[in-house]
């Protein structure tokens, strides 16, 4: 069974008026201890996903987005443990574009393609995560080869044009009981409310728009919370 981080952070190209904006937030969460990113494209424009997901993981696969004098103790960018390590990196619905850009794994939701056919796309040795919504869409995706699955959203949120119903800290708190795989609790998740998430039962905490702003000082305080 995987190990998944407890922040996990998504950048969503979206929330970023150019690649170079989106590289640098990205170098940025990796070198305040960030271990694992989702990128994540809704434009469908594929030679754009597949220039900026290999530029992300020319920049964070091997660790290099520290540079060595950055890794000196007490400077700024590095207050964590793991910062300068490789970052896990997951692409968002596209297994074809995992697989051309590199990338660590997969997360598709109720509406991609379904998990094992993405699996036969991607192989054994990448992760693969699902989206669910309610108990019967984490049953049947449990049965299924995920590595993990998320549930949300858990409270209302600007990330998506047509969000499914909040399941709020009960519906995590149910999510926890049908499953042994890895939890992650995605939607409307900020700092304010992080823990009460993972006293409930979730694994990680998927963050979108509370890592826009001040991104190191705000994973740093994830850290803090989140222990």
């Amino acid at each position: 069974m995987i190990q998944i981080p407890r922040l996990y952070p998504i950048l969503d190209s979206a929330c970023f008026p150019s690649t170079d904006a989106l590289l640098a937030a990205a170098e940025e969460l990796a070198a305040t201890g960030c271990t694992l990113i989702q990128y994540r494209n809704k434009s469908g424009n594929a030679r754009v996903m597949l220039e900026q997901a290999r530029e992300l993981k020319r920049r964070l696969a091997s660790g290099s987005h520290v540079s060595q004098h950055r890794r000196d103790v007490g400077h700024p960018l590095v207050k964590s443990s793991t910062a300068g390590n490789p970052v896990t990196l997951i692409m968002n619905d596209r297994a074809d574009l995992c697989l051309a850009a590199g990338f660590d794994g997969v997360h598709v939701g109720q509406e991609d393609l379904s998990p094992e056919s993405v699996r036969r796309i991607i192989g054994p040795d990448r992760w693969l995560g699902v989206s669910t919504h309610n108990p019967e869409q984490l049953r049947e995706a449990d049965r299924t080869s995920a590595d993990y699955l998320a549930i949300g959203p858990v409270f209302a949120t600007s990330s998506k044009e047509k969000p499914d119903p909040v399941v709020g800290l009960e519906g995590v708190r149910r999510a926890r009981t049908l499953t042994r795989k890895p939890l992650v609790a995605i939607g409307g998740i900020s700092r304010a409310n992080a823990a009460s998430v993972i006293e409930v039962g979730a694994d990680s905490v998927a963050v979108i728009s509370d890592l826009l702003r001040e991104r190191g000082k705000s994973a740093e305080e994830f850290f803090r919370i989140l222990g």
